[in-house]
């Protein structure tokens, strides 16, 4: 089985309201929180919860990303005993990386990211490279919680971390110049770049799915934009290696780039983007479909 990651869900609430957000999608489909919520049985689905890890650790699997339908960092004590079952693995994932928004980190945090959970890679999502208030507007992030995008990154890196920029294409990016986002990239010292393309219902039947449809259709960056940073990764870029969901790495003037157009894992493909450990100790391999348990 060739699978990228392991995408751990981390029960968490959103302090954001991002008008394009994947998770609003399903809400409707319910997952058990058997771990923080069945305190009567947690040393049986600490063991099953394991037992996913190693699962997924012996099909190959190298690295694991802390994610969500939330802020992962709002719920500290399930990072600490997910990274506490890690560690009491026989063979410990040791690839780990963050999925944030940016929101309530701070220099403790870092620190306390960096030596008890064992974060190597921030992985920070932005809606505007260039604007913190637009990147806030974009996000729906409350006034008292913008990310100040240059101190966070300057904070990320200055702990030593791996710096992953997570492009949301909305249509800010109509605007800017391939150029001007590699340079921008480079000014934030960034070492990876993701450019993900906004992901919608092809068949929305209910009111939110109707309503994140509509604005994604109105504010996702428009194709010509997207060809625009294609043909410029191809031509300044050197190919790395194929990812086993597809998609080619490359390095563009340094910082490894992909671009993403099946962030949610759609299509049907012999290798695995991901495998999903949902707190009911479950593995899915599709974000949107219950139907995808595989373990």
């Amino acid at each position: 089985m060739d699978i990228q990651n392991l995408s751990i869900v981390v029960p968490a609430r959103c302090p954001n309201r991002c008008k394009f957000c994947v998770s609003r999608l399903h809400e409707d489909i319910e997952y058990a929180n058997r771990i923080e919520k069945d305190l009567k049985n947690r040393h049986q689905y600490r063991t099953e919860y394991a037992n996913r890890l190693a699962f997924a650790r012996d099909n190959g699997c190298n690295t694991v990303i802390y994610t969500g339908e939330g802020e992962p960092l709002l719920n500290p004590r399930f990072l600490g005993d997910a990274a506490a079952w890690n560690r009491g693995l026989e063979h410990p994932f040791r690839w780990i990386e963050l999925q944030t928004s940016g929101v309530t980190i701070n220099d403790e945090k870092l620190a306390w990211l960096k030596t008890d959970i064992g974060i190597a890679t921030i992985c920070l999502s932005l809606s505007s490279l260039f604007s913190n208030e637009q990147n806030a507007y974009y996000n729906g992030t409350p006034a008292d919680l913008v990310v100040d995008i240059d101190a966070l990154c300057t904070a990320v890196k200055g702990h030593g971390f791996n710096l992953r920029l997570s492009l949301n294409m909305t249509d800010f990016y109509n605007k800017s110049e391939p150029e001007g986002i590699f340079e921008r990239l480079h000014e934030l010292k960034a070492d990876q770049v993701t450019f993900r393309i906004l992901y919608s219902v092809k068949e929305p039947n209910t009111k939110t799915e109707k309503e994140i449809n509509k604005w994604i259709a109105e504010h996702s960056a428009c194709e010509p934009v997207i060809e625009k940073i294609r043909k410029y990764i191809l031509s300044r870029g050197r190919k790395l290696e194929r990812l086993p969901f597809g998609a080619i790495r490359y390095s563009v003037y340094g910082i490894s780039t992909v671009l993403d157009d099946d962030c949610m894992s759609t299509e049907a493909k012999e290798a695995l983007k991901y495998l999903i450990l949902r707190p009911d100790c479950r593995l899915y391999t599709k974000w949107d479909d219950p139907g995808s348990m595989l373990f």
